[in-house]
């Protein structure tokens, strides 16, 4: 969840025109090949080292001073209402999610070899920070220990507004915000046409991420019966604003037909001279018209599209380029990870086929079976592989994991010691040779070694 965006605040015209308008600026960010980049984003549970509650905002062991503390490293500061909730180095940024979970939103970069780099100089100067502050970081799905009500809120004024809609439009949307972290990777596209395929490939594979990457199994300390309980978590947030998009998968969608589904999502804001108006459930169309009741007689900019365009929470999300956000968070390696799965499938055209043919025959029935079933069950789930009706998740992520690799190997982006980014899959191989998620690892140990004690989790895992 970012903050306003930083588009340059042209009106926007009325009628055809302006609707025009919306469609060429997700548009404008088409890129030819050789210009294609790639950028990564992840989230992270703080914890207080000494009784492992989440840092709040405030004091000398708080979020914000963390933050201070970053800025040693280059990064510069952005406030709201005189407070830092945010920083920016180059085309970088560090933010704070609603309780205060850290994200870094990585810079645009040419290969994987540079992503894995830019997380781990991440986590070192934060850890270089945190540690003489007595804090620590955690990668995971979902808060492995704490309630919801336990959770500290963040004084952003976007997240006041979301705080008291949420519940209105369903029950686990404040889990969503306080208690969820994700890793996502943001991916270019070079014409309209590669974009409605990239976005069907990655929208039917979104579950085999989920079941890859899966690792939220516990909440307040106890297994919750899910290995991906972050994801099943967007199933009942806000259905105006979350979901499949079925209507990717319909002959003729396009920018145009994503720009109808935007105007239709419910509204959360409008952002002007600092502030935060609450527009929640109000129609962007109505907006367009001069008739929003937050903000009578006026009209929109291209920046207020911007900033709409943030608050749909599909599994795949399009602005100017496509995000993947169907991973729960996890440690470095798994970062990595992430974007190379999507580099691989997405980034050579032999692969994008190769996954498209593995995908292109699935049901609407089919698809959403993976979506409703991968959190709970994750390589389990039975799926259909071509015309083998008796396969399972297992066997998709396998098939999808070898095409990633050869697209990865194909695009030849070597490091020093002369290694193709596939060497950043190995994480997600030794999952799938082993038949077991990351979340079920976790489990065993929770019913064995730690003896049921989910303190032990972040002694084990923390960066």
């Amino acid at each position: 969840m970012s903050g306003p965006s930083q588009v340059k605040d042209v009106p926007i015209a009325a009628g055809a025109e302006g609707r025009a308008q919306l469609i060429d600026y997700l548009a404008s960010g088409v890129r030819p090949e050789a210009d294609w980049k790639i950028g990564t984003e992840h989230e992270k549970f703080g914890f207080r080292t000494d009784d492992l509650r989440p840092p709040t905002f405030d004091g000398e062991r708080g979020i914000e001073a963390l933050l201070k503390g970053l800025m040693q490293f280059g990064w510069a500061a952005v406030e709201e209402n005189g407070r830092v909730i945010a920083l920016t180095r180059d085309d970088a940024s560090v933010s704070l999610e609603p309780a205060g979970q850290l994200e870094l939103s990585g810079g645009q970069l040419a290969t994987l070899h540079d992503t894995c780099c830019e997380a781990a100089k991440h986590l070192k100067e934060v850890r270089t920070v945190a540690e003489p502050m007595g804090l620590g970081f955690l990668g995971m799905g979902f808060q492995p220990k704490w309630r919801r009500d336990e959770m500290p809120w963040m004084p952003k004024g976007r997240y006041k507004i979301m705080r008291e809609y949420m519940p209105k439009v369903g029950s686990l949307g404040l889990d969503m915000m306080t208690r969820t972290s994700t890793v996502q990777v943001n991916l270019d596209v070079s014409s309209e046409a590669d974009m409605v395929k990239k976005f069907r490939v990655s929208l039917a594979l979104q579950p085999i991420a989920t079941a890859l990457f899966a690792d939220s199994p516990f909440t307040e300390g106890k297994p919750n019966g899910y290995l991906s309980y972050r994801s099943h978590i967007w199933t009942d947030t806000d259905a105006g604003r979350t979901g499949l998009l079925d209507f990717v998968f319909e002959d003729g969608f396009g920018y145009e037909r994503y720009v109808d589904y935007l105007l239709d999502v419910p509204m959360y804001f409008v952002y002007r001279e600092g502030k935060y108006i609450d527009a929640s459930g109000q129609s962007f169309r109505d907006y367009l018209d001069g008739r929003l009741p937050a903000y009578p007689g006026q009209r929109p900019t291209l920046k207020d599209w911007a900033d709409h365009s943030t608050t749909a929470f599909p599994e795949v999300r399009l602005k100017k380029y496509l995000e993947m956000r169907g991973a729960d968070s996890g440690p470095w390696n798994r970062i990595c990870a992430l974007s190379a799965f999507w580099v691989g499938l997405l980034y050579d055209q032999t692969a994008l086929d190769a996954a498209w043919d593995l995908v292109r025959d699935f049901s609407l029935e089919e698809r959403h079976a993976l979506r409703d079933g991968v959190p709970r069950h994750a390589f389990k789930l039975p799926a259909r592989i071509g015309s083998n009706r008796n396969g399972t998740v297992l066997d998709l992520a396998r098939r999808a994991l070898e095409i990633s690799a050869h697209g990865l190997a194909r695009r030849a982006k070597l490091n020093r010691n002369g290694a193709d980014e596939s060497i950043y899959l190995a994480p997600l191989l030794e999952f799938v040779d082993a038949g077991i998620t990351p979340a079920e690892r976790k489990l065993e140990r929770f019913h064995g070694a730690w003896g049921g004690n989910i303190d032990r989790v972040f002694d084990e895992y923390a960066y």
